[in-house]
């Protein structure tokens, strides 16, 4: 495992998650050090939900959230987040969250959170798949390619930084003929993170948006790095079972049961290397040819 140093992509990425409280539920996310315009919908995501959490006991932990993307922001300024405490009952706080960008909201979220509980227990099994050492870095990809045109959208967040991504199907997102709509990735931070379980919930749900839309395009004769189109995310759902550590291998098991009306549905489903399903997401995305 690498070390990150002092002000590192990792350091980076751990400063972004750390909201600023200013006043009582109200909170101010940092601003990434990536040079997007645009704001990566996941760090909206895990911004709001950092905030969220701030207004909970610690005992209680997320496990569902729920994100509709209203407007995109703008990724060179601070976001604010108002937090709301809908309920607190004998096991489950239920929170929502307005995130705020020049006096307009860009998005809605609500999350939930429990304390920890013992019950029935089951999961789908993870797929078959080669380990993460013996598969390419999706960035050296996209950077290598021969055929991926300058206009082409840029890897995922962090891919040059905090994050790695190994394709288990390499060039398939850069293919141009229909192929079945289910993809997989390992990914980790690349450098030891604290032992801190919310930092480590927060890191996934971050990096859960970075590669899910892209699962919908696979079904049609487009590659997602060079055909023109508007996408964007709708919405984002992420569910947190398990606890599980991000600087660590985890494959993301991805498929789209549907696309149509400038939209596509995809699903996605997290596990540890040891098998265990550690979480489940779900989002719907803006498809539209231009």
């Amino acid at each position: 495992m690498e070390t990150d140093p002092p002000g590192g992509p990792v350091a980076n990425l751990v400063r972004l998650l750390n909201v600023e409280e200013l006043d009582a539920d109200l909170y101010r996310g940092a601003v990434t050090t990536e040079p997007w315009k645009r704001t990566f919908g996941g760090q909206v995501a895990a911004q709001a939900l950092a905030a969220a959490a701030r207004t909970v006991p610690a005992e209680r932990v997320p496990h569902s959230l729920h994100a509709y993307f209203m407007r995109g922001g703008d990724a060179r300024l601070p976001i604010i987040y108002q937090v709301f405490r809908d309920r607190d009952g004998g096991s489950f706080s239920a929170r929502r969250v307005v995130a705020l960008q020049g006096g307009k909201p860009i998005l809605n979220f609500a999350a939930s959170f429990h304390i920890r509980e013992d019950g029935y227990a089951h999961q789908l099994p993870m797929p078959d798949v080669p380990p993460p050492e013996v598969l390419p870095d999706e960035a050296e990809l996209v950077l290598n390619s021969e055929t991926t045109p300058p206009a082409a959208p840029p890897p995922p967040p962090g891919l040059r930084g905090a994050l790695e991504f190994r394709p288990v199907e390499p060039g398939l997102r850069q293919a141009s003929q229909a192929r079945p709509p289910c993809q997989h990735y390992w990914f980790r931070v690349k450098g030891r993170l604290p032992d801190d379980a919310l930092l480590h919930r927060l890191i996934i749900t971050y990096a859960s948006d970075a590669i899910l839309l892209s699962t919908a395009v696979l079904a049609h004769p487009v590659a997602w790095t060079a055909d023109p189109r508007h996408v964007a995310s709708l919405d984002h759902s992420v569910w947190l079972h398990e606890d599980a550590r991000v600087d660590e291998w985890l494959l993301y098991s991805m498929d789209s049961p549907w696309s149509g009306h400038a939209r596509g549905m995809n699903r996605g489903l997290i596990y540890t290397r040891a098998g265990l399903l550690v979480a489940s997401t779900a989002q719907e995305g803006l498809l539209r040819q231009v």
